[in-house]
């Protein structure tokens, strides 16, 4: 059991948009009846909306040590059809209104928006004891592979962030990302562990209902990827009163360091706390933490390990970095490390693969302080003319001198595309990357589109830029 919701039976542990809340009282009841209905320990598909519904089933399934697979409820049908012949879940859980979307199950129980369908597949496969929860690293992509996250992953995880946000039952979370998403899930999971209330909606930041939600129901704090502190900006957030916020944490990728700046001073200026992460699904969601207090004065850093975690860097040949500004991959180790991969329905039988361990992929360098900054992915980089160049450095340059722009850079060794939104910087954008990266004009190319690429977290899909390579 990850949560003792009896512990505060009266609180509030979800909230919504529509006047509809529940306690936690009656989501322990609930999770009484979800589980009597499956009748022990079994796979089940979970159809994701930041909805109470959602919730509910959820902490009920992993509550009672029935493995869910969180997925976003909108996945292309022929995807999701994928996964459901690759796992043959015994359950799923879906909103109502997509419940005739499956019309050969049979509906076992009805509860908060959601209903529970039983699939009828004969195969069930054997699962690992520690195994508590599926998720994907891909966003809506449909791919087969999911990270195993273990029990005592995602309660040692809750932990560590309930310890270093010192969070406690007055918080009130909006939710700002997908909870099939790694991150927006950590938030739902340390802050149901100390007894505070959910503010649950479906709304964006650039819709006004989600403000106004935010402000009825008070909310002290919110999350967001890189993608979702650039459209703060440009909605002016600075100007925005309100009163209740305590906490903006960010992570999924990191913050160009102009942005970065500008919330921590703002956050500064007006006596609330921005809170930079670094974290992955392998490491069931966070593995670092930037202290709020040195928001400002460690701009562009990652921070430091989380309680209970310990970083250090390798070298190309393999030996730890032990010298500052030096950089290396960074290496993680900590008992929210996940299990391992799966990638189809027999792998759900297999044990601890990591040890603890996670080679992170990515490049990163610590000060004489010990704080960590990410320089790159391991992956993220092109040979140009025989010179290595960093994509994500590329991303962040570009960001940073023309503010506002949605931009991405990706391509093949020695032709790198430049990707913008607005066309009246086309030609802007790529003198800038020519005069910065210093290499010849005629490995760049700059390409306009509609819009760049994102996954559900707002992370952009650098594979799906790939059709554009060798267009004229």
């Amino acid at each position: 059991m990850i949560w003792n919701l009896e512990k505060y039976l009266d609180n509030t542990a979800v909230s919504d948009e529509y006047g509809r809340a529940m306690t936690y009282a009656e989501l322990a009841a609930e999770g009484d009846r979800i589980a009597a209905v499956c009748g022990g320990r079994c796979l089940v598909f979970s159809l994701c909306q930041n909805t109470i519904g959602a919730v509910a089933g959820y902490v009920s399934f992993l509550n009672a040590e029935i493995v869910p697979v969180l997925l976003n409820a909108h996945l292309e049908r022929g995807l999701l059809d994928g996964l459901l012949s690759s796992y043959q879940p015994k359950y799923l859980w879906v909103p109502e209104t997509q419940s005739a979307e499956f019309p050969d199950m049979e509906t076992a129980y009805a509860s908060y928006g959601y209903v529970l369908l039983k699939t009828g597949y004969e195969k069930e496969y054997p699962l690992h004891p520690d195994l508590g929860l599926l998720l994907t690293t891909s966003g809506s992509t449909g791919s087969p592979k999911f990270v195993r996250q273990s029990y005592a992953n995602i309660l040692a995880n809750a932990q560590s962030i309930v310890q270093y946000l010192e969070l406690d039952e007055t918080e009130r979370p909006i939710t700002t990302l997908p909870m099939n998403y790694t991150y927006g899930l950590s938030i739902i999971n340390s802050h149901l562990l100390v007894g505070a209330t959910l503010l649950v909606t479906d709304k964006g930041l650039m819709q006004k209902e989600f403000w106004q939600f935010f402000k009825e129901q008070r909310a002290t704090s919110f999350g967001g990827v890189p993608y979702t502190y650039e459209m703060l900006a440009r909605l002016r957030f600075f100007r925005m009163d309100l009163p209740s916020l305590r906490t903006m944490t960010q992570a999924g990728g990191k913050l160009i360091p102009e942005l970065h700046k500008k919330f921590a001073e703002y956050a500064q200026a007006n006596g609330k706390k921005f809170v930079v992460m670094y974290g992955q699904c392998e490491a069931t969601a966070r593995m670092g933490y930037l202290p709020a207090d040195k928001a400002a004065e460690k701009c562009g850093s990652m921070g430091i390990a989380i309680p209970g975690g310990r970083f250090r860097l390798v070298d190309v040949k393999g030996c730890e970095v032990s010298e500052p500004h030096v950089t290396g991959e960074l290496v993680y180790e900590g008992p929210n490390v996940t299990l391992g991969y799966a990638e189809c329905g027999e792998d759900l039988i297999k044990g601890d693969e990591r040890c603890g361990v996670l080679e992170t992929g990515d490049m990163a360098q610590f000060d004489e302080d010990g704080y960590y900054y990410i320089v790159g992915r391991k992956k993220r980089f092109l040979k140009i003319y025989g010179n290595r160049v960093n994509l994500d450095e590329i991303d962040r340059m570009v960001k940073g001198h023309f503010e506002g722009a949605d931009f991405a850079s990706a391509g093949v060794d020695d032709h790198m595309y430049l990707f913008v939104t607005d066309e009246n910087i086309a030609d802007d954008v790529k003198t800038f990357v020519v005069s910065k990266t210093g290499l010849n004009a005629a490995a760049f190319k700059t390409v306009v589109v509609n819009e760049i690429p994102k996954n559900d977290a707002g992370k952009t899909l650098y594979k799906e830029l790939a059709k554009y390579y060798g267009k004229q």
